[in-house]
């Protein structure tokens, strides 16, 4: 069994077999003495092989009880905070040989399509994020407009939106941000300027107990039955969709760097705010 991966292995490989889900990729972990992928996951998170005595992962739900939050190792008073910011979509429990020491790593799990669509990483109310994040109730408003919560032909027509009168809409049940007058762009712009990590941090990483550490790709091609993945740190993947340009898209829509803030539309949630990223871009980003 190896115990140190040089760093020029490190990053994306292709396997034989599918495991793009959270179940066989618990299973994986869990039979790490025989699973090449996650012996070198292993070595990624920074371990060597030769001194775990053994490995626990488990699958954590999309809603967790409140009676089953110590199967995660978090408190039942810190309920409702990871609940909230949770993001981990698998947690490993590492025992080392020496000293019996636990570590815990919360893996992130995003399947990808060959063809490199986006992936949702998170979808609130407005007033969700509001609390959040802080903003003021002029920025709530026009997201609001933005999402389709408030209707932006009834606040015409109620006299709330006298700029917007002799615009005609693209949409007559919401705004796009390029139909929102420049002054608030500005604002609205400036805000995630100036909050730009908290936003990314907790879009992507989350908080409390089940905010993740990592974040692992996997793309299943049924063609040839491979699967490509990619494991990266959590800070590198924030700062790799996160850094650049704060704008708004040519569609309406706001640019976080990598990361496309937009109206969720459709159903069942029409009115809300998503967070997108395009996980394939992980691939071939390098250290």
């Amino acid at each position: 069994m190896r115990s140190f991966m040089d760093k020029k292995e490190l990053g994306s490989k292709t396997a034989k077999g599918g495991f793009a889900n959270e179940q066989t990729i618990c299973r994986k972990f869990n039979s790490w003495e025989k699973d090449k992928e996650a012996q070198e996951w292993l070595q990624i998170m920074g371990y060597n092989l030769n001194k775990i005595k053994s490995v626990k992962a488990i699958q954590i739900p999309v809603r967790i009880k409140k009676a089953d939050v110590n199967k995660f190792d978090v408190k039942e008073g810190e309920y409702e905070e990871f609940v909230k910011y949770k993001k981990a979509d698998a947690q490993i429990k590492i025992y080392i040989r020496i000293g019996d020491i636990i570590k815990i790593e919360n893996l992130s799990l995003k399947k990808a399509n060959r063809d490199s669509d986006y992936n949702q990483i998170d979808k609130r109310t407005v007033a969700s994020y509001q609390e959040m994040w802080g903003f003021n109730e002029e920025i709530s408003y026009w997201l609001k407009l933005f999402t389709g919560e408030l209707n932006p032909e009834k606040e015409i027509i109620n006299g709330n939106l006298k700029e917007l009168k002799n615009i005609r809409l693209k949409d007559k049940r919401r705004l796009f941000f390029n139909e929102i007058p420049l002054k608030i762009q500005n604002k609205i712009i400036n805000f995630f300027k100036k909050n730009r990590i908290r936003v990314v941090s907790d879009i992507i990483k989350g908080r409390g107990g089940l905010s993740a550490d990592w974040m692992l790709v996997t793309r299943y091609d049924k063609n040839n039955n491979t699967t490509t993945w990619v494991l990266k740190d959590i800070n590198f993947v924030m700062n790799f969709f996160g850094n650049g340009k704060i704008c708004i898209s040519p569609k309406g829509s706001l640019y976080i760097g990598k990361i496309t803030m937009q109206r969720k539309g459709g159903t069942p949630d029409p009115t809300k705010i998503q967070f997108k990223i395009k996980p394939c871009e992980l691939f071939g980003s390098g250290e």
